[in-house]
């Protein structure tokens, strides 16, 4: 049996640690498309799709994120799998119909999250586990027929709507990445990024690993011709 092939979404600014994260965690021969330089596919002959988080916000005015959404939208209909993680959730979630916006604060650091409904996303992960996460905004609406899956007191973690699922958390990410991140989050207040940074730990990063299952069980369920052979 071969790698699937799957197309990497990567609508960082600064794309080095997202590919370096998803390229270690996906299983998969992955086929990269820098979308914010309005790189994506011709097509969505493959056998899987994975859009990465961003520094934007879905509803940005900003000329590569429409068409990225209807990209995303047409990945979709063709029925190709389909994970969006943080950004990615977001644009899974406005290209299907629901709605995201802002929540006015920003949720960051390793949190708890719970599973809300069984799903084959998080076969192998516990009903409550640890991520870490970084977003000010959230899908506030789910798409028409969208199943929650996972959700703590921010909001919604994680939807599926058919062979398309999101989550908002950051599965991929490394304490270097978590790091960086926090560090660069200058509209916060400096004692809430000091209160982050001691909490990016071996401990609290072990626990987050749990989390990582969701990659192996997204690529296992990736099927297509390629992924077949």
């Amino acid at each position: 049996m071969t790698r699937p092939r799957v197309a990497l979404l990567n609508a960082a600014h600064d794309s080095t640690h997202t590919t370096r994260n998803f390229r270690r965690e996906l299983d998969a021969e992955l086929v990269e498309f820098h979308a914010v330089s309005e790189e994506l596919p011709e097509d969505t002959d493959y056998d899987g799709v994975v859009v990465s988080g961003s520094r934007a916000s879905v509803y940005y005015d900003e000329a590569w994120i429409d068409p990225l959404v209807d990209y995303v939208a047409d990945v979709h209909d063709a029925g190709v799998p389909l994970l969006g993680v943080c950004f990615g959730h977001q644009v899974i979630a406005a290209a299907l119909g629901g709605d995201v916006a802002t929540m006015g604060e920003y949720e960051i650091g390793y949190r708890e999250v719970e599973v809300t409904t069984d799903d084959p996303l998080f076969d192998g992960v516990g009903d409550s586990f640890t991520v870490f996460t970084t977003h000010s905004d959230t899908v506030a609406e789910l798409p028409p027929g969208a199943q929650l899956l996972a959700e703590n007191d921010y909001g919604v973690h994680a939807f599926r709507v058919g062979d398309s699922v999101g989550v908002q958390f950051h599965p991929e990410y490394d304490t270097e990445t978590a790091e960086r991140v926090t560090r660069r989050k200058s509209e916060l207040s400096d004692e809430r990024i000091d209160e982050v940074l001691t909490g990016i730990d071996e401990e609290n990063y072990a626990a987050s690993c749990e989390a990582k299952q969701l990659f192996e069980n997204f690529t296992r369920d990736v099927t297509g011709p390629q992924a077949a052979d």
